[in-house]
């Protein structure tokens, strides 16, 4: 982790920042200056080296992309190579190496049409390089990433019908393909490729120099990018677990962009002058989960009862140290489909205890389950603890362990602190909603629900499709299993002299640590 390039990158000896690292979740809007606003009006440069600072993954990690689960990873990843649509900042899928896309009338083939892309070896990218990277990721030997998400293609019967065109065939109809082709992890490689880590050929916008597994990797503008060439010459991803050694290392010039910066940092430095605080917006939902198939959550009167008990902002200010919004109990605020007209829910005490008089259950106790596995959990479980006194319900918190947190809430107990970084709201659903979704922490079990996702599925029309996400996301925000109190900032810092940093890019798309279109002034 070490790198005698970059003293302020030691474990000891740091200037005084902050302690503990900032586990939130994944978004974008910008602090700053009027004179930043000045320097960014200027001419983008050519040239330079940018140096960024993420938390890493050791001795093993690993170029391999469809192996990316760090942030590091994905941000070399997505330096090195592409996909064929990647999230926008609404997380709807925008085209990359795929020039357009179309449907059969029944949603179940889809042709896909790539645009004239190379890769760093000069050979151009190929149905054949797509179809690879696929089978690759769908390997049944293998854990890859995007292999869940690749399960609706049928990927025996789908084909090269051109040099440039596929023809996906699906197992049923998928009106939100677009996302599959977008999906976390689903990078395309050349044919034939398996060695990752000695001189990885992609067809992202640079191209390999070197790579040092958790400690730096290099790589150089690839000038004929099909996005056009970067405006740096170079880049240089440098591994550094600990926050006070990003930030110290940013207020020391060793590197000009620090990844995962923790609220308390950011109000450190906003606004002072000698870096720059840029907050990706929406980035990570904070929830509290309850089991919808046992008691007391089994009764939608106590679940109603749990959402009026919530004071969103205090959680936000407290939990989140201010850095997010509020809540409104649903996923994906700001994204593609969210049912944006329904009134935001408010705190009412007296509803909550006349609810859970109603359901037998005045004097209610329950046990949450929290951990210190992610930023805000232990803060949100003591907040939310104190506000549900107030209404009669006893709550004990329950620590966790970091290892098998995640595990061990999935079937266990019955309510739970949770956290999710951005997808489509689709996605959420698919994985978490449907009755036989694998992730599906609530239990939320409902056929009738299953069936308007499958009509949203089958539904060309786009304004049609919204009406039926609408539908569903009515049912939840009125009985679903998922208490959304907010959405926390994704925070970065940036040296003065960066610039075309996106701001409005919750982590995990696109835009969120993207280097070809930044440049040094």
């Amino acid at each position: 982790m070490y790198d005698e390039r970059f003293p302020a990158l030691r474990r000891r000896g740091f200037l005084a920042a902050t302690s503990g690292a900032a586990a939130l979740a994944l978004v974008g809007c910008g602090g700053g200056t009027d004179d930043r606003a000045a320097r960014a009006s200027g001419t983008p440069k050519r040239g330079g080296r940018l140096r960024a600072a993420f938390a890493g993954g050791g001795a093993s990690e690993t170029l391999d992309p469809h192996l990316a689960n760090l942030f590091a990873d994905v941000a070399r990843a997505k330096a090195l190579f592409d996909k064929l649509a990647d999230y926008g900042a609404d997380l709807s899928a925008q085209p990359r190496l795929a020039e357009k896309w179309e449907p059969n009338k029944t949603l179940d083939r889809w042709q896909v049409t790539l645009r004239q892309a190379t890769f760093h070896d000069g050979k151009p990218v190929t149905a054949a390089d797509v179809l690879y990277s696929y089978r690759r990721i769908a390997d049944p030997e293998q854990a890859f990433r995007a292999k869940a998400s690749l399960e609706p293609i049928d990927l025996d019967a789908s084909r090269a019908t051109g040099e440039r065109s596929i023809e996906f065939v699906l197992k049923r109809p998928t009106a939100e393909f677009p996302n599959i082709l977008a999906a976390f992890g689903a990078y395309i490689v050349p044919g034939k490729a398996t060695e990752f880590d000695r001189n990885p050929i992609g067809s992202g916008p640079f191209r390999f120099v070197s790579f040092a597994p958790g400690r730096s990797a290099v790589f150089r503008r690839y000038d004929d990018h099909w996005d056009g060439a970067p405006l740096l010459d170079e880049i240089e991803f440098v591994v550094a677990n600990e926050e006070s050694a990003r930030v110290n290392a940013l207020l020391g010039g060793q590197v000009e962009y620090a990844h995962e910066l923790n609220p308390t940092t950011a109000r450190a430095h906003e606004g002072k002058g000698q870096i720059e605080i840029v907050r990706l917006r929406n980035s990570a939902m904070q929830a509290f989960c309850m089991k919808t198939d046992r008691a007391p959550f089994d009764d939608k009167r106590v679940r109603e009862a749990f959402f009026l008990i919530a004071d969103r902002q205090e959680l936000v200010d407290g939990a989140l140290s201010g850095a997010g919004v509020v809540g409104n109990d649903l996923f994906g605020k700001g994204y593609e489909y969210y049912a944006a007209g329904l009134p935001q829910r408010e705190q009412d005490l007296d509803r909550a205890r006349a609810l859970l008089k109603q359901a037998g259950a005045e004097k209610l106790k329950v046990t949450l389950d929290t951990s210190a596995v992610a930023a805000g959990f232990t803060e949100a479980a003591g907040i939310f603890r104190d506000q549900a006194a107030k209404a009669g319900v006893t709550i004990d918190v329950r620590m966790g362990s970091k290892d098998s947190y995640w595990s061990d809430i999935l079937d266990g107990g019955t309510l739970c602190c949770y956290r999710s970084g951005a997808m489509p709201i689709e996605a959420h659903i698919s994985q978490r909603l449907l009755t036989d979704s694998t992730t599906n922490a609530t239990k939320w079990h409902h056929k009738d629900f299953d069936a308007l996702y499958q009509q949203a599925q089958s539904t060309r029309d786009t304004t049609e499709r919204a009406a039926v996400y609408e539908r569903m996301q009515r049912r939840l925000y009125a009985e679903g299993g998922f208490l959304i109190w907010g959405f926390a900032d994704w925070i970065i810092g940036t040296a003065r002299t960066v610039q075309g940093v996106e701001t409005k890019a919750p982590a995990n798309t696109l835009d969120w640590a993207r280097f070809d279109k930044v440049w040094l002034a």
